[in-house]
């Protein structure tokens, strides 16, 4: 017998650009593995530019849909979003204590664009009918503002904030700091249980962000609806919609959305990065000239899931392919997180093309770099003496800053890139690819032309 699947359910706003609302809930249930429900609240007009529009649904087609899901379904957890008048937050709130929901509750107040998602007399009964009955409350630092009464413009103030607000009855409030508190990191705060808890990841330069308290919010719920307690399914979610945002989508003309289903494409995608850099070690293990090609470091080569965000989502080989007295060898099974390296050149370079997503390593040669231009690839170089030192002395930093170099002297993603090396360090050439079989392809073109 099959396990029961988790349940979720949004009560919230629909999108017509698919970027937020339930569009983006829905989205984000199924990329956790959760069967998604809603009941829609409210219609909007937008895009990435604008609202243009608001249409209330009429709270009695609210409660019926709410109804018609927990009667025959079941919730296991719930979550809200754009919940317009006092009156449709009443009738909200009302079904939710007489269901029993687990709920989080997203206080959607301005949208992106900057139209107003609350009514200015909706704030009072959301403090008053919706907060006491909350597990998990997320607002950003201007709804805590509002929700608070504190100005929120540092951790401290947020801290301050999310006491206040969890005075209300709520039991988690999360304050999203975005870039608030920090230009370098994207910080959250989660007060629970009298307890503070930063969640700390990268910040992406982008302005493709449409939807992310919505993502952020219904994969809390969606956790919750697993079974997880509140800080773990914060730190699931913030690491999930740091990915999301990443890989973004870049459509219209304004702030497009971010990308729930980046995270459920790289697990579908997972055996077929491993297959394909399995049958790319075939390749050079069966092409005897690619001794040619060996470095004193030897060689990796590696492939990243569609969208990767680091060396843990890189297929490569644990101890490298190494030179044997009859030919070449994989050390071991290709598997995950074996080749840091790799990934970060992919990395850097894939910011720029987002088809490549392999890399292989092989000796410099004048031949070489020769043989990769007769075959029609193009090709870029860096110099680490002109590495600044502050680079130089972050591990790891050398080979993300050298892509980048390499990339910007041609102005585009090259299929080689090479450096002349430094002190202790080899002269190396990386092969760039979109799978790792086109790679090792590649390898074994330019290791029969040279002599």
């Amino acid at each position: 017998m099959m396990n029961r699947i988790p349940l979720a359910l949004t009560i919230a706003g629909s999108d017509s650009g698919g970027g937020a609302g339930i569009q983006a809930d829905l989205k984000t249930f199924a990329a956790l593995g959760v069967h998604g429900m809603s009941a829609i609240t409210a219609i909007t007009a937008q895009n990435t530019v604008d609202v243009t529009a608001i249409q209330d649904i009429d709270t009695a087609v609210i409660e019926a849909q709410i109804r018609a899901v927990a009667d025959d379904i079941g919730v296991d957890a719930a979550k809200t979003g754009m919940l317009h008048t006092p009156e449709i937050i009443r009738v909200v709130a009302d079904l939710i204590q007489e269901y029993g929901f687990t709920v989080v509750v997203d206080p959607v107040m301005i949208s992106k664009s900057g139209a107003a998602l609350l009514k200015p007399e909706s704030k009072d009964t959301l403090i008053k009918k919706l907060l006491p009955i909350a597990k998990v409350v997320t607002p950003n630092s201007m709804e805590a503002e509002a929700l608070s009464g504190v100005n929120v413009k540092t951790l401290e103030d947020a801290k301050r904030a999310a006491e206040i607000i969890a005075e209300r009855g709520v039991e988690a409030v999360v304050v999203k700091g975005g870039h608030l508190f920090s230009e370098e990191k994207a910080i959250d705060l989660l007060y629970h249980k009298g307890d503070f808890h930063e969640f700390v990841a990268e910040r992406h330069e982008t302005k493709d962000t449409h939807g992310t308290g919505c993502s952020f919010a219904s994969a809390i719920a969606a956790e919750l609806a697993k079974g997880k307690g509140v800080i773990d399914a914060v730190d699931i979610a913030k690491k999930f919609v740091n990915t999301a945002i990443m890989y973004g989508l870049r459509i219209g003309k304004g702030s497009g959305p971010l990308n729930p289903m980046a995270n459920l494409i790289n697990k579908a995608e997972k055996f077929a990065v491993l297959d394909n850099v399995r049958k790319a070690i075939e390749i050079i293990e069966s092409t005897p000239e690619i001794v040619k090609l060996f470095p004193e470091v030897q060689i990796n080569i590696g492939m990243g899931l569609p969208y990767a965000t680091g060396p843990a989502d890189f297929v490569a080989v644990p101890g490298r392919i190494v030179r044997m007295p009859y030919g070449v060898k994989a050390s071991s099974c290709p598997r995950y997180g074996a080749s840091a390296h790799v990934a970060r050149t992919v990395l850097a370079v894939k910011q720029y093309n987002n088809a490549i997503r392999a890399g292989m390593n092989i000796l410099y040669t004048e031949e070489a770099i020769k043989a990769c231009k007769e075959i029609g690839l193009t090709v870029s170089f860096y110099d680490r003496r002109e590495e600044p030192d502050e680079i130089k002395d972050v591990e790891g930093m050398t080979t993300k800053w050298g892509a980048e170099q390499a990339v910007k002297r041609i102005g585009k993603a090259p299929d080689a890139i090479y450096h002349f090396g430094d002190w202790g360090k080899e002269p190396m050439i990386v092969l760039l690819g979109r799978d790792a079989v086109e790679i090792a392809e590649r390898a074994a073109q330019i290791a029969k032309k040279i002599r």
